[in-house]
């Protein structure tokens, strides 16, 4: 066999166990978080978590078609403004490059199931856990925290992420609901992740 289709052959099958990994560890462990959070705002604030506190206290909040829709929309402009500079930035390539290479050769399925898993878990923590604690800049600042890897040039997705916290947690304020922050971060991933697979993920 030629030595180089070997190696590209080895690559894409590491390649496809890495993205096996990926799947098999984050669905428990995103499960766990989005049950730890739900249990967290019950019996600390007694309130259904997919509504903000103040909601939950009588305030008006978005109907949830209303909150589905406005979601929906901000979810579609971040997947634009990532695309924006990952086309006209080096800097944005080369993130783009890291994290396909990092999440590996995943199956359309598995982009779905990591977009809801993600999205639901993340939301439930930073925006419907979190938030209502300590506000929306320090929960901004954690959820970015918990998307550092501490190297160049990943420290700009960091940077990325605590920017689109801060959007996210402005959203749960303004509609009530958590149902637009989440459906906003199902939508990017569900379009980022095979984006990034198909591009940099296959070894």
């Amino acid at each position: 066999m030629d030595v180089g289709l070997e190696g590209a052959s080895q690559g894409a099958r590491e390649a496809r166990e890495r993205a096996r990994g990926l799947v098999r560890l984050a669905l428990p462990f995103y499960g766990f978080l989005a049950a730890l959070a739900m249990a967290w705002r019950w019996f600390v604030r007694d309130t259904w978590i997919f509504v903000s506190p103040v909601a939950a206290e009588g305030a008006p909040a978005w109907a949830f078609r209303s909150s589905l829709a406005l979601g929906l929309v901000i979810g579609l402009a971040l997947v634009a403004a990532s695309h924006v500079w990952t086309r006209f930035w080096p800097s944005g390539e080369e993130v783009s490059r890291s994290l396909g290479e990092a999440i590996g050769d995943l199956r359309p399925m598995e982009c779905i199931l990591l977009a809801l898993a993600s999205g639901f878990a993340e939301e439930m923590v930073f925006r419907g856990a979190l938030q209502p604690e300590v506000g929306v800049l320090w929960a901004s600042i954690l959820f970015g925290l918990a998307h550092l890897v501490p190297r160049w040039p990943l420290i700009l997705w960091t940077a990325f992420a605590v920017a689109v916290g801060a959007v996210f947690g402005l959203v749960f304020e303004w509609t009530g609901s958590l149902w637009a922050p989440v459906v906003a971060h199902v939508v990017v991933n569900a379009v980022n992740l095979p984006v990034l697979s198909r591009r940099y993920g296959r070894g």
